[in-house]
């Protein structure tokens, strides 16, 4: 890259970086993890509602970006971790910054989102 990063440039690669930080599962495979390692299992049923085809590109993705880091450890059946990366690592403040926003905040936003629909639903219909 030979441009200083503006992730408001669509030719800027920090654009694509910021996407996969922000899809519906990265932030929540992030704090999944900020303790410990987890197995497959474990962190599929800690997030909840993912699929497992979803769960495995998800952390595929995030091994390739240096993200996750996946140990495999030989037995029988093979025991599969999954744990952040130094860089990874680096994510857990500002997604529990967001983490911390959200849990705040969750009834304004709901209670601005029923009078929306509420006065919205009246304008429809003409």
């Amino acid at each position: 890259m030979n441009q200083v990063p503006d992730v408001l440039n669509p030719a800027c690669d920090s654009r694509t970086v910021l996407r996969h930080l922000t899809d519906r599962w990265a932030p929540l495979i992030v704090l999944a993890l900020v303790p410990n390692a987890l197995r497959f299992g474990e962190l599929r049923a800690r997030i909840g509602t993912i699929t497992p085809k979803v769960l495995t590109e998800t952390l595929r993705s995030m091994e390739r970006d240096g993200l996750v880091v996946r140990t495999v450890t030989p037995s029988s059946p093979p025991r599969v971790d999954y744990e952040l990366s130094e860089l990874g690592r680096t994510l857990t403040t500002p997604v529990e910054t967001l983490r911390e926003w959200a849990e705040s905040n969750v009834e304004a936003v709901l209670a601005n989102r029923a009078r929306y629909d509420c006065g919205h639903a009246a304008t429809r219909g003409h």
